[in-house]
């Protein structure tokens, strides 16, 4: 499972110009499910994200976490991350997960913020063409990908 985080002022959601999500303060986060994800992986990925400390302190310092500055996060659907480019110009999304089981667990991932204690958890519409608006704070842009903390099949 793969995530951009976006520290933001605020950022929105439209779908056929219809705002469908919204948050202040927070994270902006653009999800992407690989084909061998699964709930373990949404929840560590949960847990990271709740912990991540990038939120300035008295002192500047990024010292602060989304729980600490009691702060939202807007999740967006993006199945692009799972993009492979290592051959042609044309990215292949073969590793992205199917759309239903995909769906499942970003729904998944999102209650699992929740669950972490992230105040409000806004998302998108899965799988609708979206407007993304934000104003970002910093900029900060973090990427995180489970692959790097969860080893599979065996390797």
């Amino acid at each position: 499972m793969k995530a951009i985080i976006q520290r933001v002022n605020c950022a929105a959601v439209r779908v056929e110009e219809k705002t469908v999500g919204e948050i202040e303060k927070g994270f902006l986060i653009l999800l992407g499910v690989n084909e061998t994800d699964g709930e373990a992986e949404a929840t560590l990925l949960a847990r990271k994200v709740s912990d991540l400390r990038v939120f300035t302190d008295e002192n500047d310092k990024m010292n602060l976490s989304l729980l600490d500055i009691n702060g939202e996060a807007l999740v967006v659907s993006n199945f692009t991350l799972c993009a492979d480019t290592k051959k042609g110009n044309r990215p292949s999304f073969a590793n992205a997960m199917g759309p239903s089981e995909a769906n499942r667990l970003y729904e998944f991932f999102c209650q699992e913020l929740a669950k972490n204690g992230v105040k409000n958890v806004q998302t998108g519409e899965f799988g609708a063409d979206m407007r993304v608006l934000m104003e970002g704070n910093g900029p900060v842009t973090i990427v995180l990908d489970t692959d790097i903390w969860v080893k599979k099949n065996g390797n």
